[in-house]
């Protein structure tokens, strides 16, 4: 009798389940920028995903509450105000 094992690795990993290092030599606000604009893109999915296409609806209260039901930290205001501009040049 055959017997189906459960894994929590995907059978394809997807471009971004591949985790490459950064490139070295770069100035820290270059780190800074690249790691809060994943986290905007991040965040946008998130919010899209659960209903809030419009860019007035995302306020940073709701941006906050997707930013704990994701598990990442609470965005600052200037990753907010990134995500609505996701939300608005992505319709």
């Amino acid at each position: 009798m055959a017997v189906a094992t459960l894994t929590t690795e995907p059978l394809f990993p997807t471009p971004t389940a591949v985790k490459k290092p950064l490139p070295a030599g770069q100035p820290r606000e270059w780190y800074v920028s690249h790691n809060r604009r994943l986290k905007a893109m991040r965040l946008t999915i998130a919010l899209l995903d659960s209903g809030v296409y419009h860019p007035a609806t995302a306020d940073n209260r709701r941006i906050r509450a997707a930013a704990e039901r994701i598990g990442v930290h609470a965005p600052s205001d200037t990753t907010c105000r990134m995500v609505r501009a996701l939300i608005r040049y992505g319709r």
